[in-house]
């Protein structure tokens, strides 16, 4: 049975569907059966950051509403056989998802794959509650910026309330990923340090992902960075971020291009 991850934010751009893929590919790279899904309703974007637009021909909607079997939405990667997609409609809105749709369309998904990474839309109406609803662990990606922090910990207090488990009184695990971070800018004053968010937050600290030209090419490549340049400090970040999720014990460092990938350890465990 697979275990049910959601990606969320309660800002837009930090970095979510990017991250979505990468750890996704990262996991698949691994030899696991891993399923990525779009829950950004008439936006979509995974399938871009994925090489994948050209090839969506039924998506999350058409499943929930049974106009396509599971089996026909799902997009295979041509990079990574254990890798799929399921893709968001473009041409709905979030109206169209169904509580009862989406508690059937994971619950296949389970039985499919080892791990079900979904893609939230950021913020905090129908899309994203649905996104998270039905998930065993969270992630939250935020960026080192005071309305990013403050957004992800109204999420926080959503995922204690609006889940599944969190009626049924069981605890979601939850972990922290950090993206677009500059060590030199924090240095500076001009954009929160790592401490800072932890004591904010308060949740365990997944990954910490550098600021990385490296990021924006292999998205518009539509490629995940673990798979376009292995070797960048954001896939090694990644990769790492992959490793402890899937329970690995995974040193926890600073990223940056400029001093290499260990530049500060900390004493804190990480997720």
């Amino acid at each position: 049975m697979a275990k049910v991850i959601v990606v969320t934010s309660g800002k837009g751009g930090v970095g979510k569907t990017t991250t979505t893929a990468a750890l996704g590919a990262a996991l698949a790279q691994g030899g696991q059966k891993v399923c990525v899904v779009d829950f950004d309703v008439g936006l979509r974007n995974l399938d871009l950051v994925l090489g994948a637009e050209r090839r969506v021909v039924y998506d999350l909607i058409n499943v929930i509403q049974g106009a396509a079997k599971l089996s026909q939405a799902l997009i295979r990667d041509k990079r990574i056989e254990t890798l799929s997609l399921l893709p968001a409609s473009q041409t709905r809105d979030k109206d169209a998802l169904s509580e009862e749709g989406i508690a059937r369309v994971i619950a296949e998904l389970r039985k499919l794959f080892d791990w079900v990474i979904c893609d939230s839309p950021a913020g905090i109406e129908r899309g994203a509650i649905l996104a998270m609803r039905h998930a065993d662990a969270a992630i939250i990606v935020t960026n080192p910026e005071v309305s990013s922090v403050r957004d992800s910990d109204r999420i926080i207090g959503m995922l204690d309330a609006k889940t599944v488990k969190a009626e049924r009184g069981e605890r979601m695990d939850k972990c922290l990923l950090i993206a677009r971070y500059d060590p030199a800018r924090a240095a500076r004053g001009e954009m929160l340090n790592i401490e800072d968010i932890l004591e904010i937050l308060s949740i365990p600290l997944l990954g910490i992902i550098p600021e990385s030209d490296e990021v924006l090419r292999a998205s518009n490549l539509g490629t995940p960075v673990t798979l376009s340049n292995a070797s960048s400090i954001a896939a090694r970040a990644y990769c790492d971020a992959a490793r402890r999720l899937n329970g690995e014990d995974v040193e926890m460092a600073i990223p940056s291009d400029r001093k290499g990938l260990l530049v500060k350890l900390f004493g804190r465990r990480a997720a």
